[in-house]
């Protein structure tokens, strides 16, 4: 088979290094893809977000199967636009994207059908929204822009004041754009956060390995928010009880929730978890692998992934084996100095040979990178994901975090302390 895998990321090129393994797949390329996953795919430089550009390029080059991978080609139909043109691919519709491209529609449908969540309210009034927060009183209190804003619309207001500004950013000076004009006010969550991936073809639902996220750019869990600094897989506070109770309360309740609605979810639904001591609760849905959890959880897949994938658009899941590894892995991001700010790119990267190093067990996923004249540079905030497996996560981190001294460019940024939380829960 011919694959064409949709995005430029780091969690592109996990997809695209475990499709690779399949005997199914013969040839592979990835559109805008980047300089590192080059070496594992034809790149093709076409945006992500061009629907009409990419159906074109996927009907020219006769594509058996399309892996539609972010949020917002998927947000924009292009699922859809393929069916079209009798192109069959990974990921929800327009209809069933929804789940995250509108917080207030996931907010909803959790609401209609009883799914556990954070209190909350939608307003389309600056006005009313800060009315509401002054009745409620209780903080921190969390405002979310409805639509997509590169992991970045969700603010965390500690006081009134800073809520005030919040809703300025977000629905005055439109920030994140149009996805400011709704907004979600929810109470705040405390407790484990947790990510479970998971596989569906509209009726059946099969998780794969839980994972844990750092989302701040600091040891310590300090400094900004980032699209994600490491991740670890499996996440012990996901623990067999949690995972029954999860599937009988929330995954399946969202999967039979969303058919019920006339949009079932085919592809990766990803549930956002936090375990609150009234019970595990959705913080946020996503209709697509998370980034960087991809990273740590498709390396410890066994079964075959385009078989996967091709069960949940062809609604024969029930019918398939999805079987993880009894191991861990451990993802270490090498950032820009500077990121989730402002940071320099085009610098030369080190220690690599044609985008890899030569350690057992440990895979470089490639971020942000790009080929200059013949050199690997850096081409983003998040530059690389270096990646171990093993057969325990406290080894898994030893081997990644090992493999990452190797690596070189100017203004390397690292966190120091991925895994520390997982590895405390263990004890």
């Amino acid at each position: 088979m011919k694959i064409l895998v949709v995005g430029g990321g780091g969690r592109e090129h996990a997809i695209i290094r475990a499709l690779k393994k399949s005997p199914l797949c013969t040839e592979i390329w990835c559109a805008p893809g980047n300089g590192g996953i080059s070496y594992d795919a034809h790149c093709k430089a076409i945006p992500a977000t061009d629907v009409d550009a990419m159906v074109a390029f996927a009907k020219e080059e006769a594509f058996d199967y399309v892996v539609v991978a972010q949020d917002d080609p998927l947000a924009l139909g292009m699922v859809d636009a393929l069916a079209a043109v009798g192109i069959p691919a990974f990921g929800p519709d327009k209809a069933a994207a929804r789940i995250e491209a509108s917080k207030v529609f996931s907010k909803d449908l959790m609401k209609k059908y009883g799914i556990p969540t954070a209190k909350y309210e939608t307003f389309d009034d600056p006005a009313k929204v800060m009315a509401y927060i002054r009745a409620e009183g209780k903080y921190p209190v969390v405002i979310k822009a409805d639509g997509l804003a590169l992991g970045k619309g969700v603010l965390i207001c500690q006081n009134e004041q800073e809520a005030a500004d919040g809703v300025k950013e977000i629905m005055l000076d439109k920030k994140f754009g149009a996805s400011g004009n709704h907004v979600v006010v929810e109470e705040f969550l405390t407790g484990p956060e947790v990510s479970v991936l998971s596989f569906c073809d509209g009726k059946t639902v099969k998780t794969m390995v839980s994972s844990m996220d750092h989302k701040r750019a600091l040891d310590h869990d300090e400094g900004l928010n980032t699209g994600g600094m490491g991740t670890v897989a499996p996440n012990p506070y996901y623990t067999p009880a949690v995972a029954d109770r999860c599937m009988k309360e929330i995954f399946l309740p969202t999967v039979a929730a969303m058919q019920a609605e006339g949009c079932p979810f085919k592809g990766c639904l990803y549930f956002g978890l936090m375990l609150t001591p009234d019970g595990p609760k959705v913080i946020e849905y996503n209709c697509r692998f998370g980034d960087p959890e991809t990273q740590v959880v498709l390396p410890l897949l066994e079964s075959d992934l385009l078989t996967v994938m091709q069960a949940t658009t062809n609604g024969t899941l029930d019918k398939t084996e999805v079987k993880f590894s009894d191991g861990a892995a451990a993802c270490v991001i090498l950032a820009s100095g500077g990121y989730p700010l402002a940071y320099e790119k085009g610098k030369e990267i080190t220690g690599l040979t044609e985008g890899q190093l030569d350690a057992a067990d440990v895979t470089v996923y490639h971020a942000g990178t790009a080929i200059k004249e013949g050199k690997l540079v850096t081409n983003g905030g998040r530059v690389l994901g270096v990646t171990a497996t093993a057969a325990t996560l406290p080894e898994a981190l030893k081997k990644a975090y090992a493999a990452s001294e190797s690596i070189h460019f100017d203004k390397l940024h690292k966190r120091s302390d991925i895994g520390a939380r997982a590895l405390a829960a263990m004890q």
